[in-house]
């Protein structure tokens, strides 16, 4: 009944309105990241089973108290698609097969491509589009509406999403004030995962601001070990780094102007953001196989090679979010004990919150569709997900004890209790030829810029031209 994956080339992160950065103040900002901050410092070691399974549904079967009232649908059947691959899909398979149990319907999972809105209009070229599909960009959600795809949730969807999400996460699956996303799953994308041995034995301690980190990674190269894994064969990484660095240099308010291109890749702000960030690209001996290392390492390996070789790993570190914890389960290492994370550090006044996310997207309208992002806005659907790892959920009425270990609890409850006064992921409130292509736009200009940091005014020039081109303006 569901099919196999194929490479993993999707991404997982959320972002704060229809392509449209929400506004928040930098005193928002700050309470943020000190909530994020304060979570984190206060995890203890790995807390396996963590209570996932109070309501029943942590193995994706037992239906015990369900808080959803879903309609029988024998006989019905339904195709979702998402660019999930490996773990991430069979986990999301999980939550798809407890579905199916409550309703009668059959599920299919279809492996999509990045970017998936080039797929889905394949499919709907030929006739047979998806039933729902996960969206990873705000962007793209506007694209399927403007192409006459997407459908708008129905009135019991609608419920479901108002009761267990604020009203910002509502907001960014909206276009002209109709909803049609539902954001199932978030990313927490301001966090440096570390090797808890290798900052032992290198006496490293975790750092609050730039400086800091700058002091940490020369300390683990001291000790022998390369301090940062750069996942950098997939561009998307690299635009996360650039927006942490960003919103928390250049503030709120410059990171919403850029999102909507309303200042220039040219200006001075995106000028001091590459030449801070060139502090770490710039240094050979700080990126596990310099930048053509970098370049051919893919998001899962460089998350893997940071936790496997014992006491010499080919890095000490790496950037990425919450979903860095699939990978890590692929490894001996333990998160909260062998692997440890702390926020992204200050590089201006305040440290950043970027987030971003996935929205199930109706393409096809059915009660059958509509059944299914009622199910995907329930904390019934989020539990299961949870307590498998790797996954954190915006739904603010999910218990976070349904996951797995207390690292990844505390880092959903900061989440939630940012409430909206978070900023999604730049890129992908861009248009997708700009912030979502392989080999395209942002992402090829980063890999550039990576290869050769020492040319700032020719990275900016070819992201400006670039994102003229994409924007129209």
């Amino acid at each position: 009944m569901r099919t196999s994956s194929t490479i993993r080339t999707g991404r997982t992160v959320n972002k704060a309105g229809n392509g449209t950065a929400r506004k928040t103040t930098r005193a928002a900002a700050f309470l943020a990241a000190g909530a994020l901050a304060l979570s984190l410092t206060a995890c203890g070691g790995d807390d396996d089973g963590g209570g996932g399974d109070k309501k029943g549904q942590g193995d994706g079967g037992k239906e015990t108290a369900a808080t959803v009232t879903l309609p029988q649908l024998d006989g019905e059947s339904l195709e979702v698609a998402a660019v999930w691959t490996g773990a991430e899909q069979k986990n999301f398979e999980k939550v798809l097969d407890e579905f199916e149990k409550r309703t009668g319907a059959q599920v299919t999972f279809v492996p999509a491509q990045d970017p998936i809105i080039n797929f889905l209009g394949s499919k709907v070229a030929g006739g047979a589009p998806p039933d729902v599909a996960m969206l990873p960009q705000p962007g793209a959600i506007k694209q399927a509406v403007e192409k006459g795809w997407a459908k708008p949730l129905g009135a019991e969807a609608t419920k479901e999403l108002a009761e267990n999400y604020t009203q910002g996460w509502q907001d960014i699956g909206k276009v002209d004030g109709k909803q049609y996303g539902v954001y199932y799953k978030a990313a927490n994308k301001s966090l440096i995962w570390y090797n808890a041995q290798v900052f032992e034995n290198a006496g490293a301690s975790e750092p609050k601001t730039w400086d800091e980190l700058l002091t940490t990674a020369q300390t683990v190269y001291d000790s022998g070990v390369t301090p940062f894994s750069v996942g950098g064969a997939e561009g998307w990484t690299l635009t996360d780094w650039f927006e942490n660095v960003y919103l928390s240099q250049a503030g709120p308010e410059k990171y919403d102007q850029l999102a909507r291109h309303e200042i220039k890749w040219t200006d001075p702000s995106v000028k001091e953001a590459l030449t801070t960030l060139a502090e770490i690209w710039g240094r050979k001996d700080y990126v596990a196989g310099g930048a053509s290392g970098a370049l051919q390492t893919d998001f899962p390996a460089s998350v893997t090679q940071t936790f496997t070789g014992g006491d010499q790993p080919k890095a000490g570190m790496v950037y990425e979010g919450d979903f860095a914890q699939v990978n890590i389960g692929e490894t001996e290492a333990k998160v909260g004990t062998d692997a440890k994370v702390f926020p992204f550090p200050a590089v201006g006044d305040a440290a950043p919150v970027v987030s971003g996310g996935d929205a199930a997207v109706i393409l096809q309208d059915s009660e059958a569709a509509q059944a299914l992002a009622t199910w995907l806005a329930s904390p019934d659907a989020a539990a299961i997900h949870a307590k498998l790892g790797g996954y954190l959920s915006p739904n603010k009425n999910l218990d976070a004890s349904a996951y797995p270990n207390d690292v990844q609890r505390k880092i959903a409850e900061a989440l939630v209790a940012a409430g909206d006064d978070f900023r999604f992921d730049m890129s992908d409130q861009a248009p997708q030829a700009f912030g979502g292509t392989p080999g395209k736009g942002e992402w090829k200009a980063l890999q550039d810029f990576l290869k050769n940091p020492k040319d700032v005014a020719g990275a900016q020039q070819r992201l400006e031209a670039d994102a003229a081109a994409a924007y129209g303006n």
